[in-house]
């Protein structure tokens, strides 16, 4: 396949600002690996090319195309990471200026939510009125808008933001005491250093004579800032994205950023790419028709050259039927041609897909829920994890008190309360405190042992486990503390003891697969690579999508991955738009409704189902539904602004 003109011409623009429009399906990622191999065969030292995108499955997929477009005997190699691999390589070097160790913890969900719960403690803050989770979710929206808890107190308006922004200084208090960042703090922390320490933002930029940043449109401040400053020296930036698809607000990204770049770089180049290889023409003319109901966006259009069958919209009687409707057309579609695989049921909401499964059951049809629990926050898989971050940094309090008495050691509560309180008392860590006799003297001599024994086992993996990381020295070690046995204690069910124990076999293999990749595998760098992986927020890093299964799928999560065959659920107000954006009265909250209705629509290759129901069941009673503006805005009916009429005004289509 040859590159299209605007592809050439995004690929032989070598210099300056460049900012590449990539449209739904127009070969984003073929554009940038081809410009990258572009600029190393003009003679750019592939060392001083930096790209950088969102997830470590596109920054592994853009490495390995650039691989086999170079050659695979090439050993020096671009730079290809995410945001946050980036932003921990550069703290592992510097953070000590601001306070912190270099050999820094990267606490998880679970980690953040103890540390969370002790914080509302100190503050005297009861969990009736914030709970630790709220308080993280809280947080994380701060840190995404750049906010200190400083600027948080000053931006804090109701009683409860008080409370919290109270909370968050604590809880920012405690983690660098802890000596650990969060996965916000590791752009906050970046952008402070380079704020903070000129020398080492300048330290940083030399390094590179070309930054290439994909999915510009998801960028959130601190990013947008930590691009900016590592880009100006050279100037040589190409961002590559689509406005029409930013829908992550919620997560700090601002649209802004990819809408201002002329405003930035005011000799920047604009390549617009719009031939789309996904879908078909009357796919595609739908999703033009509803984008433009958007006024802040770079003006774009979609086209193709395939043809196919027009959309169809779906009325059904209430949410049941939606569900059987649905199912029922898939299981007819089986029996031709396609497979399982070819459906993909996209919804705005997690209560949405209940019914769906329901009747994929009946039918007997596989299927996959995307989105579910995390690999990385099963119980197994955290306490693993959290013997090898403590075997790695023994001052993390937090992995500590979670593993102490697991597998039980005959270590009491009471034991641990009072090593945590002198530890407390004295300004130290717990781990400083079990090799202290005189605090020993005060637990019990049973509890004073296994403590002892505790510590000589953490002492002596972490001889081994520091020098020689591999499968083999983790398998061992996990033997070591007869964790099978633990979960053969737990769990009465073979089928829940093999399936937990095949979990802890999964950090095996990602050891095995981590030491394959690396030139030299070290324990901190399987953490740092394990802490970002578990972050990844696209669908398409997890492994059940490989499966020969219907794909049912939030339209967030859908992004990025395209299907034969799409249903997109529940158009209806309330749902899509979501209420939320409806209630706030914000025009600029319905418009990434909007860019979200966009996105579902440009993953269906040949097929493209909307439906909606004109009663829900709330609460046990059947309410009436007001179908989704979109739907009348995708149908040339948007002049019409009574959403709530009679059905004869509903978009044409089939009813059920």
């Amino acid at each position: 396949m040859t590159l299209n003109p605007a592809q050439q011409t995004a690929v032989e623009t070598l210099s300056g600002p460049l900012l590449v429009l990539a449209g739904a399906g127009t070969g984003k990622t073929r554009v940038v690996t081809y410009r990258i191999a572009r600029l190393i065969k003009s003679g750019v030292k592939p060392s001083r090319i930096l790209a950088v995108t969102f997830t470590n499955k596109a920054a592994k997929e853009m490495q390995q195309r650039i691989s086999e477009l170079l050659g695979s005997s090439r050993r020096e190699k671009p730079e290809t990471s995410t945001f946050h691999s980036l932003c921990v390589k550069i703290l592992r070097k510097h953070i000590h200026h601001l306070g912190y160790p270099n050999r820094f913890a990267i606490y998880d969900r679970g980690d953040q939510e103890s540390v969370a719960r002790q914080a509302l403690k100190e503050v005297r803050i009861s969990s009736t009125a914030l709970k630790p989770s709220d308080l993280l979710s809280q947080i994380s929206q701060w840190k995404n808008a750049s906010l200190t808890p400083e600027a948080a107190a000053e931006e804090a308006w109701s009683s409860k933001d008080h409370l919290a922004a109270l909370a968050y200084r604590q809880y920012q208090k405690a983690l660098k005491a802890l000596g650990a960042v969060d996965f916000d703090d590791l752009l906050l922390k970046t952008e402070e250093l380079f704020q903070s320490e000129p020398e080492i933002l300048k330290e940083e930029a030399v390094r590179f004579d070309h930054l290439l940043i994909d999915e510009y449109q998801d960028t959130n401040g601190s990013q947008y800032r930590i691009v900016r400053g590592l880009a100006l020296p050279h100037r040589n930036l190409c961002v590559v994205g689509d406005d029409d698809q930013s829908i992550y607000a919620w997560r700090g990204a601002e649209v802004t950023h990819i809408l201002n770049f002329r405003k930035d770089w005011p000799d920047a180049k604009v390549v617009r790419l719009e031939m789309n290889y996904r879908s078909t023409k009357p796919i595609l003319d739908w999703a033009n028709r509803i984008i433009v109901f958007n006024k802040h966006r770079h003006d774009k259009k979609l086209r193709s050259t395939l043809n196919g069958e027009p959309p169809r919209i779906l009325q059904c009687k209430d949410g049941e039927t939606e569900a059987k409707t649905v199912v029922e057309q898939i299981r007819q579609r089986l029996e031709t041609k396609r497979q399982p695989r070819d459906f993909a049921i996209l919804f705005r909401t997690n209560e949405q897909p209940r019914a769906f499964e329901m009747e994929l059951r009946q039918a007997k049809i596989p299927y996959v829920l995307v989105g579910g629990q995390s690999f990385f926050d099963r119980k197994e898989v955290r306490d693993i994890m959290a013997y090898l971050r403590l075997i790695a940094r023994p001052q993390d309090d937090v992995s500590l008190l979670r593993i102490v008495n697991t597998p039980p050691r005959g270590i009491g509560q009471t034991s641990i309360l009072k090593m945590t309180e002198s530890a407390v008392s004295r300004g130290k860590n717990v781990w400083e405190t079990l090799a202290d006799p005189g605090v020993l003297s005060q637990v019990s001599g049973k509890s004073r042992d296994s403590f002892e024994e505790f510590r000589t086992l953490i002492l002596q993996q972490r001889n081994v486990l520091l020098s020689d990381f591999t499968p083999e020295t983790v398998t061992n070690f996990i033997h070591s503390i007869a964790y099978q046995q633990e979960i053969e204690r737990n769990y009465a069910q073979p089928e829940d003891r093999t399936a937990r124990w095949e979990s802890v076999g999964e950090i095996i293999s990602a050891v095995a697969s981590y030491v394959q990749e690396e030139q030299n595998p070290t324990l901190d760098g399987f953490l740092d690579q394990t802490s970002l992986a578990g972050q990844d927020f696209a669908a398409g890093n997890k492994p059940e999508l490989q499966k020969n299964a219907l794909m049912m799928m939030t339209l967030h999560a859908a992004k990025g991955l395209e299907f034969k065959e799409v249903y997109m659920v529940g158009m209806e107000e309330g749902i899509l738009p979501h209420h939320r954006s409806i209630a706030a009265d914000d025009l600029l909250a319905v418009d990434e409704e909007r860019r979200l209705c966009y996105v579902g629509i440009t993953r269906a290759q040949l097929r493209l189902t909307l439906t909606f129901a004109l009663a829900r069941r709330k609460w046990g009673k059947l309410r009436p539904t007001i179908p989704s503006r979109f739907l009348y805005e995708l149908t040339g009916q948007a002049d019409n602004p009574n959403y709530a009429k009679a059905i004869a005004q509903v978009p044409p289509g089939e009813k059920s």
